[in-house]
């Protein structure tokens, strides 16, 4: 894609003191190498590239980044919808990292950067000199970050990992899906994206401790560690009780009732009773004493008793429309939602009003994209270049590292860029 200057109109209008700090982001300054590839990594150099450091994204020569072939869909300039996910305001370099040339360009980059984020297998990259422990002899401020399947430690490290089956070896699955059917994964990799927050976390606190000691450090993120973190109170309610947690469906484990109830017509809504004082509200909505009841005074009681409950709920529900229960609920002050499809949620004034989709020009075509969630007063998230072309940058990147046309000619005809 074509580079262009890009600035949501909020980020335009804020009037701050110091212009300048506020479009080069919070970040400007930080320079990150990113040897990662296809989800988790460059989910979380996006985040840094967002915030404004230079993100300079490393990819095979003549193949780059495999996401770019994860198509259809794709944009007109035959970019995947994938790869421009998690990879804009980036620059693009293509680099044979196995060959001593393309090693010598990486370790120059390297000694330059702030941050190095990759994703290879444990030890991939300590044959080619290229490990935390060879970079950090020239480059002592160097933050390595490295994301795995399994970690740097342990009997499984060396094992690769992908979302799909971390899902699966982490329990996630076990309690996702309908109760009486098989094991559902999320729909999305959650587990990759939240490796990836988890890895931009990581940095910044690095970057923190820098500041301190004046010396980098080696980041350790794992797919397994970031899905058992993922459990959460599910995870926490095996260790206080030994119980195995049960697959749900749309249930809670532990509260009642918070859940997707039927409404007239079947048309399917989510009703949230986070406490008893909500719960006395609903049962006032219903016109019924449930909540005088010692069954479902409380939430202990109504999880012993959820599925007697939960059965005269469905009853109730299933005699007004769904737009008639969202709106005496909302009324009274009860959590609900509607269950929408990605196009009814991206399409939301809440969605357009946080600016989660935006849209700017490439090569003359419209484009739009998922936003970031992170909002800052003072040095807003800006949106400065769509995904890069494949080797757009490698040009300009080699020539800041001191090589002349007639070099960058030669590693372009030997292959290694």
């Amino acid at each position: 894609m074509t580079t262009v200057s890009l600035q949501t109109e909020q980020s335009k209008s804020k009037n701050h003191a110091n212009k300048d700090n506020v479009l080069q982001g919070a970040l400007h300054s930080i320079k990150v190498l990113d040897l990662s590839r296809v989800l988790a990594g460059p989910s979380c150099t996006q985040v840094l590239a967002d915030l404004g450091a230079e993100v300079i994204k490393v990819e095979r020569p003549r193949v780059g980044d495999e996401t770019r072939h994860w198509a259809p869909p794709a944009f007109n300039d035959g970019t995947s919808a994938y790869y421009a996910t998690i990879n804009r305001n980036k620059k693009s370099l293509t680099v044979d990292i196995t060959t001593p040339e393309g090693q010598k360009i990486i370790k120059q980059l390297a000694a330059d950067s702030d941050i190095l984020v990759e994703n290879f297998k444990v030890g991939g990259l300590k044959k080619y000199g290229l490990d935390y422990d060879s970079l950090k002899q020239s480059n002592p401020q160097l933050i390595y970050a490295s994301l795995t399947g399994f970690g740097q430690t342990g009997p499984d490290a060396e094992r690769p990992g992908y979302d799909y089956i971390i899902q699966g070896l982490s329990g996630l699955m076990s309690i996702t899906g309908p109760s009486d059917g098989e094991p559902h994964k999320v729909g999305v990799a959650v587990v990759d994206l939240f490796a990836g927050l988890q890895l931009t976390i990581g940095i910044q606190a690095a970057l923190l401790a820098r500041q301190h000691t004046g010396r980098g450090q080696h980041v350790d993120v794992a797919l397994l560690d970031s899905a058992l973190a993922l459990l959460a109170n599910v995870g926490m309610n095996h260790l206080a009780s030994d119980d195995v947690p049960p697959r749900l469906g749309n249930q809670h484990p532990n509260i009642v009732p918070y859940q997707v109830f039927a409404a007239e017509g079947e048309e399917r809504f989510i009703l949230a009773c986070g406490n008893d004082q909500q719960f006395t509200k609903l049962c006032q909505v219903l016109e019924v004493d449930w909540y005088q009841d010692s069954r479902f005074a409380t939430n202990p009681a109504r999880v012993a008793h959820r599925e007697l409950l939960c059965g005269w709920l469905v009853d109730k529900f299933a005699h007004q429309p769904r737009a008639y229960w969202l709106e005496v609920l909302h009324q009274t002050g009860i959590p609900c939602g509607a269950i929408h499809n990605v196009a009814e949620a991206l399409a939301m004034p809440q969605t357009q009003a946080r600016e989660m989709v935006i849209d700017f020009m490439a090569q003359g075509s419209p484009v739009r994209a998922l936003g970031n969630p992170i909002k800052l007063s003072a040095s807003p998230v800006t949106y400065r270049t769509p995904p890069p072309s494949l080797s757009e940058h490698t040009d300009s990147t080699l020539a800041a590292l001191g090589y002349d046309s007639d070099m960058i000619v030669k590693l372009k005809a030997d292959g290694i860029v």
